[in-house]
């Protein structure tokens, strides 16, 4: 029995990336990653919360912060900005992280207000033991959660996602995208 035929009643219904409906192709493409991300999201709340023992948004600062250089850090402005977050929420999450043993917080040099954020060692090393059952729970996600078509469309908006290189015509410019990995 495939992972489809198992729950047939919690398939998502995803955007078509065919079109045929309304919307113009980037809000289709959007709420196909919105619904991507939903599956993702939901599979990985509890792995997070049985490998890590944090909550999911934590786990995305933990993220953020593990894209860095080892003796790297971000600024908690900066944080806040990429995850979308009001900067109140995230000083009670980072304090979690912290007083949990995975971040270091410290003062920005010659900035009263600038605080910037690294992770322990100890983050670390949880971080490299669950990256396995993180990426499979990705994958199983996506596989379960997101048809054919959709998996289609977000290899054409994700082309690593495939392990292909991206489709380019001919003369046009390649835009690839980064997770941001500088503090400011």
């Amino acid at each position: 029995m495939s992972a489809a035929d198992e729950h047939p009643a919690d398939q998502l219904e995803c955007p078509s990336a065919q079109g045929g409906g309304l919307l113009p192709a980037e809000l289709r493409g959007w709420m196909l990653l919105l619904a991507a991300t939903g599956a993702v999201e939901q599979q990985l709340r509890t792995v997070v919360k049985e490998r890590l023992d944090v909550s999911h948004d934590e786990f995305l600062i933990l993220c953020l912060l593990a894209e860095q250089p080892p003796a790297g850090s971000l600024r908690m402005t900066r944080i806040a900005e990429l995850l979308g977050r009001p900067k109140t929420r995230l000083t009670y999450q980072i304090a979690c992280l912290q007083h949990a043993g995975l971040v270091n917080r410290r003062s920005v040099c010659g900035d009263k207000r600038g605080v910037e954020v690294a992770l322990t060692e100890q983050a670390r090393r949880l971080l490299t033991e669950a990256s396995e059952i993180l990426g499979e729970t990705v994958k199983a996600a996506l596989a379960r959660f997101v048809g054919a078509e959709q998996r289609e469309a977000l290899c054409h908006l994700l082309p690593d996602l495939a392990g292909e290189a991206p489709r380019q015509a001919e003369g046009a410019p390649v835009r690839t995208s980064t997770w941001p990995v500088s503090s400011e």
